[in-house]
């Protein structure tokens, strides 16, 4: 039958699987398959699993009651194997691979950074304010100037410096940061974000590192928002 893989941990993890349930709309226990000193949480599936509301939050607490109790690899939601000895033989084939990435996670959290520009006004008024050539370009429109490249080149020019500006901060943002993590991610922004930032932070750096966050959100203006997650299980950083 079908196994529905939830994450991968060591052999010896307490894997602490009592009272919950896996995905699906006939959810079937979860337990484990051993194999090269590894054991990957799983649970019987006949079913393709969409990602459904409870199903998300159903594999979402599964790593986190893992992660509660050791390191982990948490796999992507919807990750299905044939059957129990295609998952005995992942782990055997991939031992060495997945016991190096569990002790680089170990007692290490994912946090997520994400930027974007919830209020365009104060970012274009300072534009105005410091670039001379826009503010030129602003005054003949608003003084009634017919020429119709006016408004394209002063379009064109601001996008170049919001951009320019959004860059730096996003730069900057990561500097400040990137000394409380062990590794880091850095994705394409999507959906208005002009930052996407995953980190690797180890527990004995937590504390500094919420610190830390919490005085970036306390500095940032501009009509900038700030977004931060976590802990969370590591997915960006299982190969």
């Amino acid at each position: 039958m079908a196994l529905y893989v939830y994450s991968i941990t060591a052999e010896a993890h307490p894997q602490r699987l009592d009272g919950l349930t896996g995905v699906g709309s006939e959810p079937s226990p979860l337990r484990t398959v051993t194999a090269g000193g590894l054991s990957a949480v799983v649970s019987e599936t006949e079913e393709e699993i969409r990602p459904k509301r409870r199903d998300l939050l159903q594999h979402q607490e599964v790593q986190e009651r893992l992660m509660a109790d050791g390191a982990v690899l948490p796999l992507q939601f919807g990750y299905v194997a044939p059957d129990e000895d295609a998952v005995r033989q992942a782990l055997e084939a991939n031992a060495d691979s997945y016991l190096t990435a569990l002790e680089r996670v170990r007692d290490c959290a994912e946090y997520h950074v994400r930027a974007s520009q919830e209020d365009e006004e104060p970012l274009l008024q300072q534009v105005l304010a410091d670039v001379p050539e826009a503010r030129e370009l602003n005054q003949r429109i608003r003084a009634g100037d017919k020429d119709p490249q006016l408004p394209l080149a002063l379009g064109e020019l601001v996008a170049r410096e919001v951009e320019a500006r959004q860059e730096a901060l996003a730069a900057g943002l990561l500097q400040a940061l990137l000394p409380f993590a062990r590794e880091h991610v850095t994705r394409p922004p999507a959906g208005g974000d002009f930052l996407n930032l995953s980190l690797l932070v180890h527990d004995d750096d937590k504390d500094e590192f919420l610190k830390a966050q919490a005085g970036l959100a306390r500095q940032v203006d501009g009509g900038v928002s700030l977004r931060f997650s976590g802990p969370l299980p590591p997915y960006s950083f299982v190969q």
